[in-house]
């Protein structure tokens, strides 16, 4: 059965069947009850037949819920329209006869999870030598000076760093986000640096679980990426960024 875009929903068992799985937690004890209102607010929340799969107590009178529902909305993929960068994709050896072609030295590049962030995982997958998912990380591009300043990184200090090695661009990585702590820690970064009067000198790329595109630029970022991005992607944009600016002040 082929999908009608413009009537897309959910798929569980069967196409079109609507289908969606939701989990959560309630400040309730585990029992009848808290299954009894997690029912009850996935139904508010547009979910047809919710069903209580799972119920876990967590302890002090929380518990943990996963429940089956079916979704009786759709949305018309047709129409669409997500800001993202508009890059071309390029491998690994792409992106470095580029560099060599374009832009004629190695480039140098930072990255670090910034503020009170402690989670590397995203900023070594793009950063370390060995890299992700089979793509090599930034440290093994020859055309790349890539330094991983790994956690907690004052932006002061990203930024004095990024002066004393004239970086090229810089790349922050955001897990921690409850309360919308990534946020002011985001701008900050860019405020610091456009009182230093290198905003436009450097390509400044942020990424993390809540990080999107359209996000960073609305915060005075160049682009953002989002959770599963390999460093071929992130590469990319920066050398042909680099090079489009280039091309503007010629």
């Amino acid at each position: 059965m082929k999908p009608d875009l413009a009537r897309i929903r959910p798929y569980g068992d069967a196409m079109d069947d609507g289908i969606v799985q939701l989990s959560f937690s309630l400040p309730l004890p585990c029992g009848e009850e808290a299954k009894e209102a997690a029912r009850q607010l996935a139904a508010q929340m547009g979910l047809s037949e919710p069903q209580v799969v799972h119920a876990q107590d967590l302890g002090e009178g929380f518990t943990f819920l996963v429940l089956y529902g079916n979704s009786r909305h759709t949305v018309d993929a047709t129409k669409i329209r997500v800001v993202k960068p508009s890059t071309e994709h390029m491998g690994f050896d792409e992106i470095n006869q580029f560099i060599r072609d374009k832009i004629g030295r190695t480039i140098v590049v930072l990255g670090a999870c910034t503020g009170t962030d402690a989670h590397t995982v995203g900023i070594d997958a793009i950063m370390n030598m060995k890299g992700y998912a089979g793509e090599y990380g930034l440290e093994r591009y020859p055309m790349i000076e890539a330094h991983n300043l790994g956690a907690q990184v004052d932006n002061e200090d990203l930024l004095a760093k990024a002066i004393e090695l004239n970086a090229d661009a810089i790349l922050v990585s955001q897990v921690v986000t409850q309360k919308d702590v990534h946020l002011p820690n985001l701008t900050r970064l860019v405020d610091l640096l456009e009182a230093e009067g290198i905003r436009s000198k450097v390509v400044l790329v942020c990424g993390g679980p809540r990080i999107s595109h359209e996000l960073a630029l609305e915060l005075g970022y160049d682009a953002g990426f989002g959770p599963g991005t390999l460093a071929p992607e992130v590469a990319t944009f920066i050398v042909q960024e680099m090079v489009e600016r280039m091309r503007k002040t010629v």
